[in-house]
């Protein structure tokens, strides 16, 4: 079973992009939630995540926080089994 993610982003913000490529690169799918774009959304990720900077990642509703954290994830090879990718 695929797990479920869910990003907030901007369009501008190379740390979005960085993190968009790698999970298209896993060849999962997201949610993106472009708080550019819808406003609202923002304080709800800032309350979800404690954190007020894009991206913000969740997997399967478990903050794993923003692009690096994601990177650092992969490069420990933990992040293909929170994406059910074993």
């Amino acid at each position: 079973m695929s797990a479920k993610i869910i990003m907030y982003t901007t369009g501008i913000c190379p740390y979005c992009v960085r993190a968009r490529r790698l999970l298209d690169s896993k060849g999962v799918s997201y949610t993106d939630i472009r708080v550019d774009r819808h406003p609202e959304r923002r304080e709800e990720m800032e309350t979800r995540s404690r954190r007020h900077t894009v991206p913000q990642i969740f997997i399967d509703d478990q903050h794993v926080g923003g692009c690096d954290e994601l990177f650092a994830l992969d490069r420990a090879g933990k992040l293909d089994p929170l994406l059910g990718r074993d």
